[in-house]
Parts: C-alpha cells; sequence; structure tokens
C-alpha cells in the first residue's frame, strides 16, 4: 500500500493518476451541455448503496471510471451559463492550479513550522485585503472556512469587547433579511434566542437606520448591552447593501461594534466601477469576505478581518506542543493564535495565485460583468408583464415571480412558481433559486457567471413561464 503515498519515489504516478483525472474533468467541462442532467435521489442514491468500500478497485483508473457514475456524470456544474441559482460562483483557472498545489504539499496553516512561506502569503493577501478595504494600520485578519465562520468569530470578538459580565444582556442588530449565521452565531456564543435585534428593511431591501437607532436607544434605556450591529454589504437574497456610513455613525454615538458582513459584496472591493458602493466599511470594527462567491475561487476562500488585531487575542489559546508562549516572544507567527480553527488548509494560495496572475483589476472586470448582467435582467424582468421583480439589484442578484394574467388567487401563484422552479431543476435546463418575500414565495436569479448572457436570461424566463402555465393548466383541468 506504500505505492499510493505521496513521496519522491511516487512522483511519477501521482503526475499520470493527476493528468488522467485533469483530462477527465476537463473533458467533461468542454461537453456539458446543461448545468445538471436531472437525476433524482431516488435514481442515483441505489447506485451509491451498491458501492462496498471495504472492496477497493486498487487503481485509479478504475476509480475515476466508477466517479463518472456516482458523481461527474450527475454534478451540478456552476461553469455553466444558465446555472442562475445560489451564491456560487464559477472559478479561474490559477486559482485552480493553486488547489492542486496546496492538496498535493498539504501545508496546514495553523503554525509557522507547518507552513513557513504559506504563513507569510496568507498574512500579506490579509493585509492587501485589509488595505482594499481601509482598516487602517492596526488592522489584522486570518482566513476562515466561509461567511459562517468569519461572522461567528467576529461576533465572538464583539462579545469579548463588550463591557458586560452578564450574557443575557448582550443584544445584536441586524437587519429582517441578514444572513441566518448571526442567529446561529448568537445561539453558539451563548446568547440566547432574544439576543438578535431584527431591523427592518426599506423598499431596496437596505437596513432602515431610524428604525436602527429606536432599538439601539430602547437597548441602553431597558438597561441592555448593545454588543454589535452588522451591516450587510450584499444579501443573501436581494444583493443590498445597508447605508454603511450612516450606520457607523450609530455604531460610533452608542459604542457599539460594527461588523460588516461582506461575503457577497466583497467583489466590489476590485471593483472599477463600483467601489463606491462599499463606501463607510472602512469605519467597521470586523468584516467578513468570502473569495470563494465573488472573487472567482473555489470553496473555501475566505476570511474575517478586524480593525484592531489585538482584538483577536480573545481566539487565541496556547498549547505547549503547538504554539507555546515563548514564540511569541521569539517573534515567530502562528496563524492559529489568530484562528478559530486549529488544522487549516492552505486556501490563500488560490487567492495568492490569482492575483499574481490575473491583478485584482482582472477579478474587479469580471465582478462588473456580473453586476451589469444582472442590470439587463433587470430590465428584462420590469419589462415582461408576466413577472413581478423585487428591487432593483445593488450587486448581481434578481428576486422576481410568475404572475399569470388569468389566476388571481396568491395560493395558487405560489404553487405555479414552486413548481416551475421544481420543474426546471428536473429538467436539468436551468437552475435557480427560490425564497420567500413576507409570505409569498419568490424565485432568484444570482448572477455570477460572466458567461451568462442577457439572451440566457430570457430564455430561463421563458421556461419557467412555460412550466407555470403547465402545472396552471393541469391546475385548471382537475378542478373542472
Amino acid at each position: 500500500m506504500r505505492s499510493h503515498l505521496l513521496n519522491d519515489t511516487t512522483a511519477e504516478q501521482y503526475r499520470r493518476s493527476v493528468t488522467d483525472g485533469v483530462e477527465r474533468v476537463a473533458a467533461k467541462l468542454a461537453t456539458t451541455e446543461r448545468p445538471f442532467t436531472g437525476v433524482t435521489v431516488d435514481a442515483l442514491a441505489p447506485v451509491i448503496d451498491a458501492i462496498d468500500l471495504d472492496k477497493p478497485l486498487h487503481d485509479t483508473a478504475a476509480v475515476l471510471d466508477e466517479l463518472e457514475d456516482v458523481y461527474l456524470r450527475d454534478a451540478i456544474y456552476f461553469h455553466h451559463p444558465r446555472y442562475l441559482a445560489h451564491l456560487n460562483c464559477p472559478v479561474v483557472i490559477p486559482a485552480v492550479l493553486g488547489e492542486a498545489v496546496l492538496s498535493a504539499v498539504n501545508s496546514s496553516l495553523d503554525t509557522w513550522d507547518q507552513s513557513a512561506g504559506g504563513t507569510l502569503i496568507e498574512r500579506k493577501l490579509i493585509d492587501w485585503t485589509n488595505e482594499r478595504i481601509g482598516l487602517g494600520p492596526a488592522a489584522d485578519g486570518v482566513f476562515t472556512s466561509g461567511g459562517t465562520q468569519s461572522n461567528l468569530q467576529a461576533l465572538l470578538l464583539a462579545r469579548e469587547e463588550a463591557k458586560t459580565d452578564t450574557l443575557a444582556k448582550l443584544r445584536i442588530f441586524s437587519s429582517e433579511v441578514s444572513h441566518f449565521s448571526v442567529k446561529k452565531s448568537a445561539k453558539l456564543l451563548g446568547l440566547g434566542q432574544d439576543a438578535v435585534v431584527s431591523i427592518p428593511v426599506d423598499h431596496d431591501k437596505r437596513m432602515q437606520t431610524v428604525a436602527l437607532a429606536r432599538e439601539l436607544e430602547r437597548c441602553k434605556q431597558d438597561g441592555l448591552v448593545p454588543m454589535a450591529v452588522v451591516a450587510t454589504a450584499g444579501t443573501t437574497d436581494f444583493g443590498s447593501i445597508d447605508p454603511l456610513p450612516e450606520i457607523a455613525e450609530l455604531c460610533e454615538q452608542f459604542g457599539t461594534w460594527m461588523h460588516v458582513d461582506a461575503a457577497y459584496g466583497c467583489g466590489l472591493l476590485a471593483s472599477l466601477k463600483h467601489r463606491d458602493r462599499l463606501n463607510g466599511i472602512e469605519r467597521a470594527d470586523s468584516v467578513t469576505v468570502d473569495y470563494h462567491k465573488s472573487f472567482f475561487q473555489p470553496v473555501s476562500s475566505s476570511a474575517v478581518l478586524v480593525r484592531d488585531a489585538a482584538t483577536l487575542r480573545h481566539a487565541t489559546y496556547h498549547a505547549e506542543y503547538l504554539n507555546p508562549r515563548r514564540m511569541v516572544e521569539e517573534r515567530i507567527p502562528n496563524q492559529v493564535d489568530k484562528s478559530l480553527q486549529t488544522t487549516r488548509r492552505f486556501d490563500a494560495l488560490k487567492l495568492w495565485m490569482t492575483l499574481r496572475t490575473m491583478g485584482a483589476d482582472g477579478i474587479g472586470q469580471l465582478f462588473d460583468e456580473v453586476c451589469e448582467l444582472a442590470r439587463e435582467g433587470w430590465k428584462l424582468l420590469a419589462g415582461d408583464p408576466r413577472f413581478d421583480v423585487v428591487v432593483e439589484p445593488s450587486l448581481s442578484t434578481l428576486v422576481f415571480r410568475y404572475i399569470p394574467g388569468s389566476v388571481t388567487d396568491p395560493a395558487e401563484i405560489d404553487r405555479a412558481n414552486l413548481y416551475a422552479r421544481k420543474a426546471l431543476f428536473a429538467s436539468g435546463d436551468a437552475i435557480v433559486a427560490g425564497t420567500k418575500v413576507g409570505a409569498r414565495h419568490y424565485l432568484k436569479f444570482t448572477l455570477l457567471n460572466p458567461e451568462t448572457q442577457a439572451s440566457d436570461i430570457a430564455a430561463v424566463l421563458d421556461l419557467i413561464a412555460g412550466h407555470a402555465e403547465q402545472y396552471l393548466g393541469e391546475s385548471l383541468d382537475r378542478a373542472s
């Protein structure tokens, strides 16, 4: 079995095996005609269940053959221009190359003696991102597994910085359309169910700062502690950006930690046209960024940034076998001192490879393209009487629903939209997401692929309308 270990004696086998795998994936990408085959759980589960993991195939070529049946053939392909569903971006080639390198070398970014240059590369990228945000010379941060972990760590730091010994008094303020990880983090941090105060949004799905000010004042009057305000720069459903300058003013007035969840909107940091939409982010105490959403990086590639590096001490624990305190005095840079994780992949390498190949302007140009595509899509929806679109896009998300001319029952319209999304997914012709606006069901385009054209959006809208009309026709037949 030593023949399968990657080392100096198996380097040629490694080259052949990885080349074989790359060629198969490349062939699949080149010939994929739809984002999905439409396979069902009931069809695919028995195929995987029938595999006996205690009877290996002993050959990577045979395993790749099997992988075609259990994964590659029926995978969801985000690179396809009619994948329009979730916050999943197509990835750039330099980042994929970085993924191959980091997986093979397998550095662990927790300590210097497991990563060496990897530590310095990650720190350089953190500094670069902080400069783009404008957090100042004392800023720092660390790469994370994703936006949920970044939000959790930011709120942990906010909790520890709050001036109270009673967790039950702490309150977090976020908009009613903020990411679910805010409430999840509050639970994990032991703050109780009432800790998160939901602030209403305006017509554009942006936090109402008048309502925020009122709730912050009420919090103080009730003897509670406003621990943090979470402003969102790119909500999951609408791509809306909260009024960051006004929120920063309120946080300063009330002595409250300001966290900006820019997991989606961080692409604007590289934008050539729309960087001003993030004005005010430089006043945050902490920021979440997901490079794997809008920097076209493979999952995972994310970070949490902080204005004051000293606040990261709240995540620091020393172990003699890993990062003893003397290493701080010896100025040995151990990233585990800043992280909630211990063992951690060298995900920063993917972004490094991307920036060194394409540059920030290259990333920004791609992100600007999808933002412009969303504007074109909004114009299509706004001019199409078959659809109701919720808000003009701030980033690259469109929320809408099919509205038949002959049906007025909201519940029946809900069912038609749900059916259309399900039928479209089953066909594999395109994939769209769904959400609720108020009590009603809506559909959602998340546009992160610069290869998607307005013609693709128009074609998918026709498919949605066709499926919805089919459902309504069958519904009328059943009723009669």
